[in-house]
């Protein structure tokens, strides 16, 4: 067994593999759970969550080159727990993941790596704010002005990013649902992100500006054990308005947004008010994928198309997906993300 299979072995335990996408269904066991009624502390809950199973730092970013090429842009980090503690050293449970990625009109460029935490390889502190994984960092003096930077074989960036707006909430004060049944997640967003700096790809550096969107969520069963795979969208608008929403995939499906106006204020909407429906597919990795959709959001008059950038925005990595950026038009235009996960070959 390599080492990307061992460490897979340890991210995604086979025994959890058949609950919900990834394991994410699994049940919580012993970690925490989290709670409606806690109220997310910042600085402090922009670092880790050791308790927690599964927890995320999930940045996209729309950008355009000097002569109006757009470009995508990704950078996510992963932590796993194997058990509901930290430590130090090799016997701390925490395993790290990082994925890269650019996006042009014609390429797609990834690149992922695998750390055990403990050994100071990867890691978050909360202030001054800083998430690493080898050479590649996100951080800054405080989570509103950060430096980005990431390289693969083929492809590398060097960003900086500065907040131009709120941090948004979502779900009720941060506790979002995710099924029916209850199981949720503690997630917050900063979507106001100025962005700047240099794509590196084989054709040579690309001076860019554009937006980007940062995640971050953390839970200990995110997903019901029937629930397949999910497609998220992050979409901002001319306007300035935004709008997050998703649908997990399972026997019913289950839906949520919010809707972000261009201060800030977010308005979240439960099941059922927010749709997303395919209407062209793409043949990618051996796997028809809806590169197209009709999105609606019918209390704030959204009915848009959703179309990827590059349908081939494939995520070929220890556990892959599709994430790519998408153009917006209809009822509202502008750019954003989409990924998907869960569709089996």
């Amino acid at each position: 067994m390599n080492v990307k299979a061992l460490f897979l072995a340890l991210f995604l335990p086979a025994a959890a593999l058949a609950q919900g996408f990834a394991g994410l269904g699994t049940e919580a066991d012993d970690f925490a759970r989290p709670d409606p009624t806690y109220r997310l502390e910042f600085p402090k809950d922009h670092g880790a969550h050791p308790e927690y199973r599964i927890e995320w730092w999930y940045l996209t970013a729309n950008l355009q080159g000097p002569n109006g090429t757009p470009y995508g842009l990704q950078w996510t980090l992963f932590r796993s727990a194997l058990a509901p503690r930290d430590g130090s050293g090799w016997k701390t449970p925490q395993l790290w993941m990082g994925h890269a990625a650019v996006t042009t009109p014609d390429a797609h460029f990834v690149a992922e790596r695998l750390a055990r935490g403990g050994v100071g390889q990867a890691g978050v502190t909360a202030s001054p704010f800083a998430a690493w994984i080898d050479d590649w960092a996100m951080e800054g003096p405080d989570f509103n002005s950060l430096r980005l930077r990431a390289s693969g074989s083929d492809f590398a960036y060097d960003m900086r990013m500065q907040a131009r707006g709120p941090i948004v909430l979502h779900g009720q004060n941060g506790y979002s649902v995710k099924s029916g049944a209850g199981q949720a997640s503690h997630y917050y967003s900063q979507p106001f992100f100025a962005i700047e700096g240099t794509l590196i790809l084989p054709d040579g550096p690309v001076e860019v500006t554009g937006n980007a969107w940062l995640d971050r969520e953390w839970s200990s069963q995110p997903l019901a054990a029937d629930q397949t795979g999910w497609d998220w969208f992050s979409l901002s608008f001319d306007t300035g308005d935004k709008m997050m929403g998703f649908v997990l995939r399972g026997a019913t499906d289950y839906t949520a947004a919010t809707w972000i106006s261009a201060e800030g204020e977010a308005t979240p909407f439960p099941d059922g008010a927010f749709a997303a429906t395919p209407m062209s597919r793409h043949a990618v990795a051996g796997r028809q994928l809806p590169v197209e959709w009709q999105v609606r959001l019918p209390d704030r008059g959204v009915d848009v198309t959703v179309r990827a950038l590059n349908p081939d925005a494939w995520m070929a990595t220890s556990v892959p997906y599709w994430e790519g950026p998408v153009t917006v038009s209809g009822s509202h235009s502008g750019v954003g993300y989409l990924e998907m996960t869960g569709y089996d070959d």
